[in-house]
Formats: C-alpha cells, sequence, structure tokens
C-alpha cells in the first residue's frame, strides 16, 4: 500500500487502566469509494515494536466493476505485511511476482534496497458477486542489518499458519510467536503479530514477554480491567504488566508488537530508513526513474509527492 495523505491520528479514549500507555483512534480518510484508518505513526506514537505503520482498509463494499487501485510505488527499508479479513487483492512487484492473497494468508513483502509494487482489484474479479474487501495493511521497520537487504517477497497459505482454538476464541498466528505456536513467516526482528477472534464473554490473556505491544480492535468491543473499547482503536500498553481482554461482545482483535527497534527510523512517504540521506537518495531514484518497474502494470506509477 502506499501512503496515502491522511490527517494524523488522535489519542482518543482515556487511558482506562495503569497497564495502558496510550489509546489511538485513527481517523478515516475516503479514497474514492475505499475507506482507510490510519493508526501508526501517530502524534503520540511512531512505533509498536518494528511496526511503523498501521492501516485498516474497509470495510468497504465496490460497486459493479469498480475496485482497489493502488499504482506501482516504491518502498525502502521496511517490509509490508498485508492480511485480510474479507475481499482479495493482487499483489505484482518488480521483482515479477503475481501473487492474490485471500482472506487468512499473509503476503510478507522485504522493500529492502528497493522495491516497486502495486494492489489491485484484478479485472475479472470485478464483475463477481462479492466486491468486499476488509483487512489490515501493516508495515515494519527493517534492523539496520537488513535495510539494504535484497527485495524479496513471500506468500503464506492460511493453511499454513498456526491456529489456537478453544473457551470461545480462535488465534491465528500471523508472525513470530505466541501461546506456544510459532509460525512460518520468516521475521527480521524479534515480534508478534496474531489474528484473534472471540466469542461474546471469552478472555485472551496478552503475553507480557515483549517490552512493546499493542492490541487493535477491528471489530465488536473488549473489556480491559472493567473499562470497555470499541472497533477502532490501537491500544498500546506499558511494559510487563499482565493484560487480560474479555469481549463485551463477538470481537476480531490483532495483537501486535515486539522488542524496540535498534535506533530512531524516519519515515517519508512509502520510504523508510533509519538515515535522512538514504532517504533523499530513494526520493530522487523514484523521480529518475531509476527504480524497477512492474512486470505486467508497467504504464501507471504514483508519482513523488509535491512535498519536503
Amino acid at each position: 500500500m502506499s501512503w496515502q495523505p491522511s490527517d494524523d491520528p488522535k489519542p482518543g479514549d482515556a487511558r482506562a487502566c495503569d497497564s495502558i500507555e496510550t489509546v489511538i483512534v485513527p481517523r478515516a480518510r475516503d479514497l474514492g469509494g475505499f475507506e482507510v484508518r490510519r493508526a501508526l505513526p501517530s502524534v503520540e506514537r511512531q512505533m509498536v515494536g518494528p511496526f511503523i505503520f498501521w492501516d485498516q482498509m474497509g470495510p468497504s463494499e465496490f460497486v459493479l466493476g469498480e475496485g482497489i487501485d493502488v499504482r506501482p510505488h516504491p518502498h525502502i527499508g521496511l517490509a509490508t505485511i498485508t492480511y485480510l479479513f474479507d475481499g482479495k487483492i493482487m499483489h505484482r512487484d518488480s521483482l515479477g511476482t503475481a501473487q492474490p492473497i485471500e482472506p487468512g494468508d499473509v503476503n510478507w513483502m522485504t522493500a529492502g534496497k528497493g522495491i516497486v509494487h502495486s494492489e489491485r482489484t484484478a479485472q475479472e474479479w470485478r464483475h463477481e458477486g462479492d466486491r468486499r474487501l476488509f483487512g489490515i495493511q501493516s508495515w515494519v521497520a527493517l534492523p539496520k542489518s537488513a535495510e539494504e537487504a535484497a527485495p524479496d517477497f513471500s506468500h503464506y497459505d492460511k493453511s499454513n499458519l498456526p491456529v489456537v482454538e478453544g473457551e470461545g476464541k480462535t488465534v491465528r498466528l500471523i508472525a513470530g510467536s505466541l501461546y506456544g505456536e510459532t509460525s512460518p513467516v520468516t521475521t527480521y526482528s524479534d515480534m508478534f503479530y496474531a489474528d484473534v477472534v472471540l466469542g461474546e464473554g471469552a478472555s485472551l490473556p496478552l503475553p507480557f514477554e515483549h517490552e512493546e505491544r499493542a492490541i487493535y480492535v477491528a471489530q465488536g468491543e473488549i473489556e480491559i480491567a472493567g473499562d470497555r473499547f470499541s472497533e477502532n482503536r490501537l491500544l498500546v500498553f506499558r511494559p510487563g504488566d499482565e493484560i487480560t481482554v474479555r469481549a463485551h461482545a463477538a470481537s476480531r482483535i490483532l495483537l501486535l508488537g515486539g522488542e524496540p527497534m535498534d535506533g530512531e527510523r524516519y519515515i517519508w512517504w512509502n520510504f523508510v530508513s533509519s538515515s535522512k540521506e538514504r532517504i533523499a537518495q530513494a526520493k530522487e531514484d523514484w523521480r529518475q526513474a531509476r527504480f524497477d518497474i512492474v512486470p505486467g502494470d508497467e504504464v501507471e506509477f504514483i508519482p513523488l509527492p509535491d512535498r519536503r
């Protein structure tokens, strides 16, 4: 996903319990029939573990013949994680990848020293009966040792992701390790990411091994220490505290976090780096068409924003 102009997310609910450091309420932006809510980066918080960008896509339903059209655009210094609850997207990139993603699958794209990709609704899908789209795209910053790694792309089918079920809850582990399971998704830093569906009244402990942890409420309403939080909230927790989440109503939440990054990160448009000079170089490389093209999507592209 390309960084589209959006209002900064703002702090939302008052902190409920002492364990909650920040509550962020993303502001919605309509990108032409396609709603995006951005929680990271925010005024209050740039990152949670390696997560430096967090967009909720939808829920949206396109009219017949329409769909998502994110034209080719570049990235450096990060990995994108695309995860859908509903709908499907066709990913293409400058490595020659052409990979559809459907609900429960994971598309992990490592930009490293530079990659270009597009995300669209395939033409043949635009006339099918189900034209909904709902999901999360996040970016994780790469450690300094991997910022200039060779670009790469991996797709993981949902059947290969660990699932923990019981007592009214289903946890699908997207990346990292939780609840005794480990995802096959290759990561570059110590992190965790999970999709959790809770039935009404079900509860779930949030492990405290990682220093930085957060919960994103995608649907429903949850309760922590007697205080309730509705959907479209990013709850960032203090290190070390034991947290138990209870679903006040049937809910879907994302667990995310990890260890702090190895130093400051700068973010400008679609570029993330520990070096301002490297971002300046990436700007000029895109302006001068020095990035590779996307096979099968060579005509259009997103121009460099007209801002510093």
